[in-house]
Parts: C-alpha cells; sequence; structure tokens
C-alpha cells in the first residue's frame, strides 16, 4: 500500500498562516517529487507547489509565490507547506501528491500518482 496522508488544515484570518504537512509512506520517496495541489469549491484542482525530494528544488505557481513555502524532511519522507499572507481566495481543499520528477514544473493532476488525503484550509476575510 503507498498512501500520503496531508494533515493541518483549518481556519484563518485573511493574513494568516497554516503550515500543512504530508507524510509519506510505502514507496521510495527520493525517487518522486511531492507536489501540492489545491481544489477551490467548483474549480478544477490545481497544483500550486513541488519540490523534487531527491535534490530540494522547487517550483510555485504565481498565484503563490512568496507566500507559501515547500520544504521537506527526507529523514521523515514528510513534505511541509508553511502557507503565510493567506487570501480569501486561497480557500480550498488543499491534496498533497507524490508524481514522477519530470512532471514536477507542470504538475499534471493525471500524473500523480499517489494521492494524499484532502485538508480544508478555509480564509475568512
Amino acid at each position: 500500500l503507498s498512501s500520503a496522508a496531508g494533515v493541518g488544515g483549518g481556519l484563518v484570518q485573511a493574513g494568516g498562516s497554516l503550515r500543512l504537512s504530508c507524510e509519506a509512506s510505502g514507496f521510495i520517496f527520493t525517487d518522486y517529487a511531492i507536489g501540492w495541489f489545491r481544489q477551490a469549491p467548483g474549480k478544477v484542482r490545481e497544483g500550486v507547489t513541488s519540490i523534487d525530494t531527491s535534490d530540494g528544488s522547487t517550483y510555485y505557481a504565481n498565484s503563490v509565490k512568496g507566500r507559501f513555502t515547500i520544504s521537506s524532511d527526507n529523514a521523515k519522507n514528510t513534505v511541509y507547506l508553511q502557507v503565510n499572507s493567506l487570501k480569501p481566495e486561497d480557500t480550498a481543499v488543499y491534496y498533497c501528491g507524490a508524481l514522477r520528477r519530470r512532471y514536477r514544473l507542470v504538475l499534471p493532476i493525471n500524473r500523480v500518482d499517489y494521492w494524499g488525503k484532502g485538508t480544508l484550509v478555509t480564509v475568512s476575510s
């Protein structure tokens, strides 16, 4: 079995911060990039950031650049997403996903091999 569990969502006021975490198991962590995706109500799921667990290289979508920070602790097979300066439009269910490294700059959802459980982030204005 393989899994990547995401935790750490919640309700926060605009301008606030949260830290999400994603612990992977059942596959070789450093064979994959880990991405964070989000799905807002009525919208398609989109990738917002990724990290190559083999070398720490990161990618951020323009919508989150400068506000979100992704990091990994390979000893714990865990990826973190620090989200700062939250905006109401960041409200979404956030998912982590493991995908092959060649997809980490595009983050196609149909190329995610393992999905974590979603965690709801709600930002109030």
